[in-house]
């Protein structure tokens, strides 16, 4: 899993999930894009994914979980 690319992504309730990219591209194709607000990405690990949902938290653009 270390050559995955990973996104944040806000859901319609305000919370930001860490995704892996082949999920992005899953829910490019479905229906599921209206739950996605924003995205960030793509980050090289899910930790700097992680470091990175954190500063959205603590920005106030994402709610915690």
């Amino acid at each position: 899993m270390n050559d995955a690319t990973w996104y944040v992504v806000k859901q319609a309730d305000g919370q930001c999930a860490i995704v892996p990219a082949s999920q992005m591209e899953e829910s490019q194709q479905g229906s599921d894009q209206t739950s996605m607000l924003q995205r960030w990405g793509p980050y090289d690990s899910q930790q700097s994914a992680i470091a990175h949902r954190i500063g959205l938290i603590r920005a106030g653009k994402c709610q915690p979980a």
